[in-house]
């Protein structure tokens, strides 16, 4: 037996509440339906073919394996199937992916990264599904120039971690809840309500590999860190490091924590690590509902205008007093 509503209970229970329409609860759902499909070939590991297998590069020339593809394209199949948006930005695509006006459309717009951590997919470890959905201005075609919102612009956000359990955390801009998938029935079932992160931590989450080229700022406080009792934070931290974004940061919700993708000499030219539009705003959306902070270290993540659909910037977000610390270290530097 299930205690929880279901996500298309809750979704339309909060409608009336948070003048959500029939389109946009449909459109989550339809997100919902999607995320069941990429979660059983997930399970399915190796059953489902080589998932893991390199069959091209994506647009900004990242080795795309064979589950980034069936993600993608099992999200476009089930948005389009119904009709609840007008187009889709995706780290698949090079351009918005306009669907045909063979019926009528809503006025929105989803981003997504269909799978994040890929490179986890051939040691079975965790990815996931990140999305959030923009509203289309009068007259929107899906132009890639429509969809360059700041993230103060998100209508709701959310993400499906494909682990021990397949989890969806989402938030409609009030509050974050939490939501485990029943693989028997592919129904998610509401298991959290009003998600908050601690706002102390004593764990962190960066690529340490990337060390030597991590900023002054930035080196500052992981050496602090990692200094432990002995150092300048009179504690002990603890790191961790999964390599998928949606992992990394499901933990800084679940348990607290901070997590770090900085600005450092190997991405500064392209502006960062994490894509904007639809890895860096969906997440911090989330971790700010949910109590949190997300910075660049310069300056709040959601406030940013777009100026590419594949935009990168740098991430720090988490546990507000280690955010604020690092800020505080940049803002001096």
């Amino acid at each position: 037996m299930h205690d929880g509503m279901t996500l298309d209970q809750h979704l339309e229970s909060e409608a009336g509440r948070l003048n959500m329409d029939a389109d946009l609860v449909g459109l989550l759902s339809d997100v919902g339906k999607a995320c069941f499909e990429i979660s059983s070939l997930v399970r399915h590991g190796a059953l489902a073919g080589n998932l893991a297998a390199e069959v091209g590069t994506n647009v900004q020339d990242e080795t795309q394996k064979e589950l980034d593809v069936r993600a993608n394209e099992i999200l476009i199949e089930h948005v389009d199937r119904g009709g609840h948006a007008i187009a889709i930005a995706s780290e698949e695509e090079e351009d918005t992916h306009v669907f045909a006006s063979t019926q009528p459309r809503a006025p929105y717009y989803l981003v997504f990264d269909p799978l994040d951590g890929s490179s986890n997919i051939g040691v079975n470890g965790p990815v996931g599904t990140i999305f959030s959905a923009l509203k289309a201005k009068d007259g929107g075609i899906g132009a890639a120039e429509e969809m360059l919102q700041p993230g103060t612009d998100q209508l709701v956000a959310g993400y499906v971690l494909y682990g021990t359990a397949t989890e969806m955390i989402i938030t409609l801009g009030r509050g974050v809840q939490k939501f485990t998938m029943d693989p028997k029935d592919g129904q998610f079932y509401q298991t959290g309500a009003s998600v908050q992160i601690a706002e102390h931590t004593a764990e962190f989450a960066i690529n340490g590999s990337n060390q030597r080229h991590w900023e002054a700022p930035v080196q500052r406080y992981i050496s602090e860190c990692l200094a432990g009792k002995e150092g300048p934070r009179d504690h002990d931290f603890n790191t961790r490091w999964v390599g998928a974004m949606v992992a990394d940061v499901h933990r800084c919700i679940t348990r607290s924590g901070i997590f770090l993708y900085p600005i450092d000499e190997k991405t500064r030219s392209k502006g960062g690590r994490l894509r904007l539009l639809y890895e860096a705003n969906p997440m911090s959306m989330i971790i700010e509902q949910a109590g949190g902070v997300s910075s660049t270290g310069r300056g709040r993540i959601m406030e940013i205008q777009p100026e590419g659909l594949h935009q990168r910037v740098p991430v720090i977000m988490g546990s507000k007093t280690e955010v604020d610390r690092l800020v505080e270290y940049h803002t001096n530097e």
